[in-house]
């Protein structure tokens, strides 16, 4: 009804397709009374021809209904595929997270069961049902006591469908769940293939698997047996229906208040009043798996958005200030930091420094915006970033993730995916800037060669490369490096060192996350995340003689020319 024109036209076709049906049964009871009995060759022409219209008549209404009801819900279903990808690309990473992986994509591919249950086929399933009553009215014309009793055989073929339905509900649920289960050991047993050989986890994933894969099985062995039992008792309710039917009517047939052909047309109506009815009964549980998958995403869709707009600055000078940040994970009783207040100005080194699990890389993710402090603000030049757009705000970030994972796209699309409009030339010096210029020329079609598996197949060097050069790309004032070095040889650590130097060079403000807080030489801060909840503020001037910050308040970085 969200688009009443089709509706509308939806619901006449379906009164002249249940119009037309009556022609069949009409066409009997001419024959057998008319034709029999009285053996004029051209009445006999005239119902076939008459009842061969009205078939063909039936065949073009119910091949318009169909096209209509795919309009009905094509929108629908492109417009809730759109919606959940982009739940997954634009929703708050921090409330993304609470979400796991597998949940995520079972709500994802739940969309194909909605799909599924309100096609085009089960939409004119279901607006069949109604007119059934319509072939009971015709039954009652001719033959009260035999309308009552196929109205009788109706309710009980819709109350079983609805048991049907009910009875799997919970299981339908459970399979949901399950499923998720073995899928998460799928993309294991892909995705780490060498791990689960090389420590022998075989043994382990295959226990799991049988024990998933069982609970699985039964679920679906139950379910199906379910439908069977719905779909068996529909066939026997059919069939005693006709039996009753054929029963009633020859005993009014005996009795001369009934002929023939009015028997053999009745029993055909009778069939066809259930036709409706035993389809939509059937039909129950594709329902109740939709509506499962419905509630699932109508609640996945309630998740925060990040901003599309918001405001910008014309010119970012790569300044900073923290004001009483502070950050903890839902359900944490200590914060990872707080009560940190920082002022970095523009062309300023940072080394953020501490021990793996103390909150570098969640430090990292804050300033980039993916993470929303628990309190205080984040200033980029005076603009709290939470008021900022947030691919504005990326832009402006040479960032380098510490565990970085690309895109099943090409090298350049990969490199270009943050500013796409960069010209040759740039993408160019990104390419020589990060050392990826012989892994390219080596690859077979240069930079249009496609990255598969996000990444993870080529070597960590490799991928941390590109992942420098993609970084590059944008050309940011602020520079955010998370463990740069990690992973790389010599030749790398020389590259990532020459990358920084001519940044700072260039002015650039640099802020790299490491446990290592010697990585950055010459004049910078120290922000040492280990000290618990406010981090420590050492100030290393060029001279290499540290100092410990003393006020409480703002923290002002001294010039790093």
């Amino acid at each position: 009804m969200a688009k009443p024109g089709i509706a509308t036209e939806l619901i006449v076709a379906s009164v002249f397709i249940s119009v037309l049906a009556l022609a069949s049964p009409i066409f009997v009871m001419q024959v057998l009374n008319r034709y029999v009995s009285q053996g004029v060759d051209s009445t006999l022409v005239t119902l076939t021809v008459g009842v061969l219209v009205a078939i063909a008549l039936e065949l073009a209404f119910r091949q318009a209904r169909l096209h209509l009801a795919q309009r009905v819900s094509a929108d629908s279903d492109e417009g809730m595929s759109a919606d959940g990808y982009k739940i997954l690309t634009r929703s708050k990473l921090g409330s993304l997270e609470q979400v796991a992986p597998d949940s995520r994509r079972e709500i994802i591919n739940g969309i194909n069961n909605v799909e599924q249950a309100f096609n085009a086929s089960n939409i004119c399933a279901v607006l069949d049902v109604p007119f059934a009553l319509f072939f009971v009215f015709v039954l009652y014309l001719l033959e009260p006591a035999i309308a009552l009793v196929v109205l009788a055989f109706l309710a009980i073929v819709f109350l079983g469908g609805l048991w049907g339905a009910a009875s799997t509900a919970k299981k339908n649920s459970d399979l949901t769940r399950a499923s998720g289960a073995s899928s998460a050991l799928i993309g294991t047993a892909v995705r780490e293939a060498e791990t689960v050989r090389a420590f022998n986890a075989g043994t382990f994933l295959r226990s799991a698997w049988g024990e998933h894969s069982s609970l699985v099985h039964g679920l679906r062995r139950l379910v199906g047996m379910r439908q069977g039992l719905v779909q068996s008792l529909t066939q026997s309710a059919n069939a005693i229906l006709s039996v009753v039917v054929i029963v009633i009517a020859g005993i009014l047939v005996v009795q001369g208040e009934l002929d023939v052909g009015s028997m053999i047309g009745i029993n055909i109506l009778a069939a066809r009043a259930l036709q409706p009815i035993s389809r939509f009964s059937q039909l129950g549980t594709s329902f109740t798996k939709a509506n499962q998958s419905l509630a699932m995403f109508e609640e996945f869709s309630r998740m925060p958005l990040e901003k599309e707009s918001g405001s910008t600055l014309t010119d970012y000078a790569g300044g900073l200030e923290l004001r009483d940040l502070a950050f903890s994970y839902p359900g944490s009783k200590d914060p990872l930091f707080e009560s940190l207040d920082l002022d970095i100005k523009p062309g300023n080194v940072l080394v953020v420094t501490g021990n793996n699990g103390m909150g570098k890389t969640t430090f990292a993710k804050v300033l980039l915006g993916l993470l929303e402090p628990t309190r205080g603000q984040i200033l980029a030049d005076g603009l709290d970033i939470q008021q900022a757009a947030s691919e504005w705000w990326r832009k402006q970030i040479i960032y380098l993730p510490q565990e970085p994972s690309l895109l099943n796209a090409t090298i350049a699309e990969n490199l270009l995916v943050n500013c796409p409009e960069t010209g040759e030339e740039a993408l160019q010096h990104a390419v020589d800037a990060a050392g990826l210029r012989r892994f390219v020329d080596e690859s077979e079609n240069g930079l249009e060669t496609p990255v598969v598996d996000n990444g993870w197949r080529l070597s960590e060097g490799i991928r941390r490369r590109m992942a420098l050069a993609r970084g590059l790309i944008s050309g940011g004032k602020l520079v955010l490096f998370d463990e740069p070095i990690e992973s790389f040889d010599a030749e790398g650590i020389a590259t990532v060192h020459a990358i920084l130097s001519e940044m700072a060079k260039q002015g650039k403000t640099i802020i790299v996350m490491s446990h290592d807080p010697k990585i950055v030489k010459g004049q910078h801060t120290v922000l040492d995340i280990n000290t618990k909840p406010t981090p420590k503020i050492t100030l290393i001037p060029a001279a290499g003689q540290a100092r410990v910050a003393s006020e409480p308040e703002t923290q002002v970085l001294e010039s790093n020319k």
